[in-house]
């Protein structure tokens, strides 16, 4: 298995949902469902979740569909089997995984996709991705900033507190080439403990969301660009596996 990319939420990964508490995980599953209304199989049952983190978006689909998560950090899934038992949790890296089953819809949302380095491993990972949707089924990719409107420079802070904890995010963006950068620095406050500063270097890869389009359809998909799309806004990528075409009926010539 080649090495995976680094994550910024190895040791931060129990205060992770903390510092998303002010992302709308329940409205972004009402647009999903809608979008899959729209272009998938007139009745999706079944939804893989790619890079699912700690299970919040697999927490509300589950309401609709038979869900299943994937992703390779131990330390997030180790909190989503606790959000969510009972939901198939595997650990597996989207450039490389192969599973028995397929599903009418498979997602990799908020951005995961961006933390793969190079448009060849992006290559890998669609790949890999398109056998697990069942013919008629869609892949729902919500890419990383389009570097159209990627702002290096930007200063963005977030803090959060829980009773537990107090986390601090500041975060400073920049561009190398085809790559961003983007300098956290985290001061975690607990309860009994002196207060931590850690630094975590997060690179990503800044594609059009056209260039996207095109390689899903190189692996077979037709796709569809969405703007804005869920309420990160960074746009949605859905592309729709063919059906099997149904077999001539035979008959006297």
């Amino acid at each position: 298995m080649p090495r995976p990319p680094p994550s910024q939420f190895r040791e931060l990964a129990r205060f992770y949902d903390l510092l998303t508490a002010g992302k709308d995980y329940a409205g972004d599953t009402r647009a999903l469902r809608a979008i899959v209304r729209r272009y998938g199989p007139g009745r999706a049952r079944t939804w893989l979740d790619v890079a699912c983190g700690t299970g919040r978006h697999l927490e509300f689909l589950r309401r609709s569909y038979s869900v299943t998560g994937l992703d390779f950090s131990p330390e997030m899934l180790r909190i989503a089997r606790r959000r969510l038992p009972g939901v198939p949790l595997i650990r597996g890296d989207l450039r490389t995984v192969r599973l028995s089953a397929t599903f009418d819809v498979v997602s990799c949302l908020f951005s995961a996709i961006g933390h793969l380095r190079s448009e060849r491993e992006l290559r890998s990972a669609l790949a890999h991705l398109v056998p697990l949707v069942r013919p008629g089924g869609v892949l729902i990719i919500e890419p990383w900033i389009d570097p159209r409107e990627f702002r290096a420079g930007f200063v963005h802070l977030v803090s959060e507190r829980s009773p537990a904890a107090t986390v601090v995010r500041l975060a400073v963006s920049g561009r190398q080439g085809t790559r961003s950068r983007v300098d956290y620095h985290y001061l975690v406050a607990e309860r009994g403990r002196k207060v931590r500063h850690l630094e975590v270097i997060d690179r990503g890869l800044l594609v059009r969301r056209e260039r996207l389009k095109a390689l899903m359809e190189a692996e077979g998909l037709r796709t569809a660009i969405l703007v804005p799309g869920l309420a990160a806004r960074r746009g949605l990528l859905v592309g729709r596996r063919p059906s099997v075409p149904k077999p001539a009926r035979g008959g006297a010539s």
